[in-house]
């Protein structure tokens, strides 16, 4: 199992509490993930939004890809996985600052392609919407684009969407073919588009046996379309640990105590603009990604049994979020992850 975390971008992760003590700054950002290269974790996503969705339209929020770029100058090991969002970005530019950060990382940089769900969001940033569908069609242009410039040393394309005429781009990524194109989604045209044109399968917070289906249905997927087995199979998860159980249950009664906010403006917005496979209640939203939905909650004893559940289901990186961030990763990095290696060194082969 590898252990991946949320940059947080947005200053928190939580819609019912104001303060989280972990402000959207790239100081503390820089100083999140140079303790986590440290501490043993392998990969930050930084999310791409350009209003807060957690905090509200109206709070600060962080860019992902000068972050990104950033971050890859003051790190030495950690994976630096950033979100696009096509209908955002010219695919020939993302192409040409993707090869250069991942020249600048020495390989470590990765992408977690986006189709867009926030309209409202579009609209002020001046960025086409358009129905759910033909976010994948557009998606898969994008795509098409990027790895034409990375692996060719002069590539043309007319599409619908998208041209390139002649476009040389060099230097190349370090990464060849291309860097490991992560993505999400749940309908049939998202997981089409994703078994056919990326690397990695991401997926939202689910329980042990939605998330163990959600696999095999995609590796079926997979091996289905003649194509190699996917890299990687990540997952949201918060995390929630405290030297008993009824500490931490008190902990989500806190975090869960739903609110009318600002914070849930994008809350109606994400469920009728997205094809999702579970009903997601306000009472889930409070929580960013469907994340207490794996129940990663309890004592270090108990969360590191629930990982190890979601290792044999197929998982082998969980994306994890934390509140506040920099003091609960500390401890699940010196409590939990030690006691994951050895329940996992006892388990018989």
């Amino acid at each position: 199992m590898k252990y991946g975390f949320w940059l947080p971008v947005f200053g928190g992760w939580l819609r019912n509490v104001e303060q989280e003590n972990m402000d959207a700054s790239f100081s503390y950002s820089k100083r999140l993930v140079q303790a986590a290269e440290e501490w043993g974790f392998h990969t930050t996503l930084v999310a791409e939004l350009f209003l807060n969705d957690i905090k509200g339209p109206e709070a600060d929020t962080l860019d992902a890809w000068t972050t990104s770029a950033a971050l890859a100058a003051v790190t030495e090991k950690i994976e630096i996985m950033a979100a696009v969002r096509p209908n955002f970005h010219n695919p020939a530019i993302t192409a040409k600052m993707a090869a250069n950060i991942d020249q600048i990382s020495e390989g470590r940089f990765t992408l977690n392609v986006v189709s867009s769900w926030w309209e409202e969001e579009a609209k002020q940033y001046g960025a086409e919407f358009t129905a759910h569908d033909e976010r994948y069609d557009r998606t898969e242009e994008f795509i098409h684009v990027l790895k034409g410039l990375w692996t060719k040393q002069s590539f043309s394309f007319h599409g619908s969407y998208y041209e390139a005429n002649q476009t040389v781009l060099n230097p190349k990524p370090v990464q060849q073919p291309n860097p490991t194109l992560y993505a999400g989604g749940e309908s049939r045209r998202a997981k089409d588009a994703i078994v056919h044109h990326c690397d990695a399968y991401v997926m939202h917070g689910g329980r042990v046996e939605e998330i163990k289906e959600k696999i095999v249905d995609m590796k079926n997927r997979r091996e289905d379309a003649g194509l190699a087995p996917f890299k990687q199979f990540g997952m949201a998860a918060f995390v929630v640990c405290r030297d008993t159980k009824e500490e931490a249950l008190e902990e989500v009664n806190r975090i869960t105590d739903v609110k009318d906010s600002s914070a849930y403006s994008s809350y109606e917005q994400f469920v009728t603009k997205s094809q999702l496979e579970q009903q997601v209640e306000r009472l889930d939203y409070s929580v960013s990604n469907r994340g207490l939905r794996p129940h990663l909650i309890g004592t270090p004893e108990q969360i590191a049994a629930r990982i190890l559940s979601y290792e044999q289901a197929g998982v082998d990186l969980l994306l994890l979020q934390f509140s506040p961030q920099y003091e609960e990763m500390e401890r699940f990095a010196k409590q939990v992850m030690p006691i994951v290696e050895e329940k996992r060194a006892s388990i018989p082969n």
